[in-house]
């Protein structure tokens, strides 16, 4: 009974206290037709409060988002499923779903009822400009009758996660002429370099391409065969963040973790086996590289550490190329993270810094091209597309001076 009547609307209260106030007024005038009244108006809310009880406890919720991630500034669509499994028509609904104050305001819907076994379902949008990992619900439903005397609020336990990460720049395919596809350290060549001479077969595998099934060495041997130089596109590369809280403003920080997220979903899309390095080390592997670095990226906080060591061990553990996103370095630090770099190895360096430190700049990026890294400096998202592709003009992994990038490059 308290629960009833905690659950009654100010309308409904007032007609519990004009109720109570009439049928004292009938007993002591006395009045029989006032008692009545009173009585009426007593029982109206309760019996209200009652139906709106058994409705409370008969719904279901089902909710869907897609997609489930996506790079910040772009839609999702969340999609909300209410089904009245009971056996009596529900009152009017009235919805509320929690969302985030990042990904927009909460939508409020009204439903005049559902029948029995019946469902409604509503959609909704949701955006936001900042990466992040977002909990959307629970909906809130409230039940009313159609006198408006009673309101009971029923908040479902299912809740959806939306992974907001960071702004991808689409990244043009580097030069075949360039170093991109070479990794001396392995004795690795370009497709371009290679001819139809060179091709050494081998049995095809699930996974392969059809479009490097060799037609002439399948006829021979009797089963499919693939161009071995498939596997030349299969490189292996180590991305860095630099994700210390120094070397950044927060504009920046955004920009180097945006532009390690577009670098590593090139990386993917160009089939490299990569891993994500950060200044406290290397991220372990959830799945494909690719979601571990959105996932990872969507999340990341600059970090306390000051020093690079744990870092550079991490780099140092594994061949390939080696690309990194990095803020303002001093001399001896790029002369720390040059040594992570293995043999001939490429490395590339992507230094983020505005356009008041760019001087400052000048020295890390001369010692990191002295020891044979390529080298560009981004001040804005537009730029880095550009020095992307002028990162790997021309052909050979030996030193570069440094690519200028942004505004005043």
């Amino acid at each position: 009974m308290v629960r009833l009547l905690g659950a009654l609307t100010v309308r409904g209260r007032s007609f519990v206290a004009a109720g109570a106030a009439a049928v004292v007024c009938g007993i002591l005038v006395p009045e029989p037709d006032l008692l009545r009244i009173g009585a009426l108006l007593l029982v109206l809310p309760l019996l209200s409060a009652f139906g709106a009880g058994r409705s409370r406890y008969r719904l279901s919720c089902v909710r869907t988002v897609t997609p489930t991630r996506l790079p910040a500034g772009q839609t999702a669509s969340l999609t909300v499923k209410l089904t009245n499994v009971s056996r009596l028509r529900t009152g009017l609904l009235l919805a509320e779903d929690t969302v985030p104050y990042a990904l927009g305001s909460r939508p409020r819907l009204v439903f005049e009822g559902i029948g029995a076994g019946g469902s409604r379902s509503y959609s909704y949008q949701l955006e936001s400009d900042s990466r992040g990992r977002y909990v959307i619900g629970p909906l809130r439903i409230r039940v009313a009758d159609s006198f408006g005397l009673v309101s009971i609020t029923r908040a479902f336990s299912s809740t959806s996660v939306l992974t907001v990460t960071p702004r991808i720049i689409p990244l043009a395919r580097p030069p075949l002429g360039g170093f991109w596809l070479g990794d001396a350290e392995h004795g690795r060549r370009s497709i371009a370099a290679s001819g139809e001479d060179d091709i050494a077969p081998r049995a095809y595998q699930t996974g392969d391409s059809l479009h490097r099934v060799h037609w002439r060495s399948t006829a021979r041997y009797g089963e499919l065969m693939v161009r071995r130089e498939e596997q030349y596109w299969r490189n292996t590369a180590s991305l860095f963040l630099d994700t210390r809280r120094a070397p950044y403003s927060t504009a920046m920080f955004e920009l180097a973790v945006s532009a390690a997220a577009s670098i590593g979903v090139h990386l993917a899309g160009e089939g490299f086996e990569a891993r994500l390095v950060t200044a406290d080390g290397e991220v372990p592997r959830q799945g494909s590289f690719q979601d571990t670095l959105l996932d990872t990226l969507a999340v990341v906080r600059p970090s306390r550490a000051f020093s690079l060591d744990a870092a550079v061990a991490a780099l140092g553990q594994a061949g390939g190329q080696l690309i990194a996103v990095l803020g303002e370095l001093t001399a001896a630090q790029a002369r720390e993270l040059a040594a992570a770099r293995r043999g001939t190895a490429a490395g590339v360096a992507v230094l983020i810094v505005d356009e008041g430190h760019r001087a400052e700049s000048q020295a890390s990026g001369q010692v990191l091209a002295a020891a044979g890294w390529r080298v560009a400096v981004v001040a804005d998202a537009e730029a880095l597309t550009a020095a992307w592709h002028e990162l790997f003009r021309g052909s050979g992994a030996g030193a570069a001076g440094p690519v200028r990038g942004g505004s005043g490059g």
